[in-house]
């Protein structure tokens, strides 16, 4: 008997509490598929279907960042600022020099790639400066990165004059924001997000950087004690969370064709949602982009039921931090009870 208790127990084991974690949360994106498809008309037509997966591509590109610094038990809600900079840096620098008398069709006249560049530079700049106060004055990752979200969408708005900038582009800037897969709807920015996510969950699982990402976020002393630099690490991390915010800017630029001071409004608290919906810790140390990722459909699950069934806005936020409220609290349930 106490030798397939053992077995049992053993078997039982071979799954850590992460894996667990993310399986459950399978289960709740299951159950929420049926419930969704017994309330919501035509919920289960595949185009529906492909939209859920695909809708949320940019929250989970930011999520990816903003997952790996939860891990080490910090925050970044600067990205929805960096996005909306990118994205208007991206136009600026691509507008043609003098071209009007508008001052928001004039922009520095630099060929498309340049002005990338030079714009994701810049959103890696905010990264850096998060970084200095966060991992080397000690101040608190909420409170830096609520400024620089701040800072970053003010400059925005400087620059277009709380407007937007539309015009006098080049033809190729509207480009891979609107490019598609050969006879579906699907855009190349869902494929940038699965190569993005991929990579991330192989830096995550099978390189030494993700383990000690871990390490940090569950014993930052003992990480230092055992020669880990995290200061350079967490400033590589912040670098990193920056630099997918501001892809995520420019492909949104080029798929709308503007600048717009206001976008992304509110898209750090999505990231922030779906990375606790996935599983990760928000105390550090526990999480994964798969959960992630899963958490990201979670939420699309519930944007697309909610416009199905015509609920107004307010209702729609409401029903989602009930159901992230609820996510949170059954993961905790059945992780305690699993120790139990």
């Amino acid at each position: 008997m106490e030798t397939k208790l053992a077995q049992k127990n053993l078997v039982g084991s071979r799954i850590s509490n992460e894996s667990f974690i993310t399986l459950f949360m399978v289960a709740v994106l299951v159950l929420l598929f049926f419930i969704a498809g017994a309330v919501v008309p035509n919920f289960f037509l595949p185009q529906n279907i492909i939209n859920i997966l695909t809708n949320n591509w940019f929250i989970v590109i930011i999520g990816i960042g903003v997952t790996f610094l939860l891990i080490t038990g910090n925050f970044d809600m600067s990205v929805g600022g960096v996005i909306a900079l990118t994205g208007v840096l991206s136009v600026y620098f691509c507008q043609g020099v003098n071209v009007s008398r508008n001052e928001l069709a004039n922009g520095l006249g630099l060929p498309y790639v340049v002005a990338i560049a030079l714009a994701l530079l810049c959103a890696m700049g905010i990264g850096a400066i998060n970084a200095f106060f966060i991992a080397h004055l000690k101040v608190p990752s909420i409170i830096i990165t609520l400024g620089t979200m701040m800072f970053a969408r003010g400059i925005a708005q400087v620059i277009t004059q709380g407007a937007q900038r539309n015009t006098s582009l080049p033809d190729e800037f509207g480009i891979i924001g609107n490019m598609t897969l050969g006879g579906t709807s699907i855009k190349v920015s869902v494929l940038i997000m699965i190569f993005l996510v991929i990579a991330a969950f192989i830096f995550e699982r099978m390189t030494v950087a993700g383990r000690r990402t871990y390490l940090i976020g569950a014993n930052p002393v003992a990480a230092r004690l055992s020669g880990i630099k995290v200061e350079t690490h967490l400033t590589a991390l912040y670098v990193l969370s920056a630099l997918l915010a501001g892809i995520t800017g420019v492909l949104l630029a080029s798929e709308f064709k503007a600048g717009l001071s206001s976008r992304a409004m509110g898209y750090e608290f999505d990231a922030l949602v779906v990375t606790l919906l996935g599983g990760v810790s928000i105390a550090g140390g526990f999480g994964s982009v798969l959960g992630m990722f899963i958490g990201a459909v979670i939420l699309s699950v519930m944007t697309t039921s909610a416009t199905g069934l015509l609920l107004s806005p307010d209702w729609q936020f409401t029903l989602k931090g009930v159901v992230t409220f609820l996510a949170i609290v059954a993961q905790r349930f059945a992780l305690d009870r699993r120790k139990g």
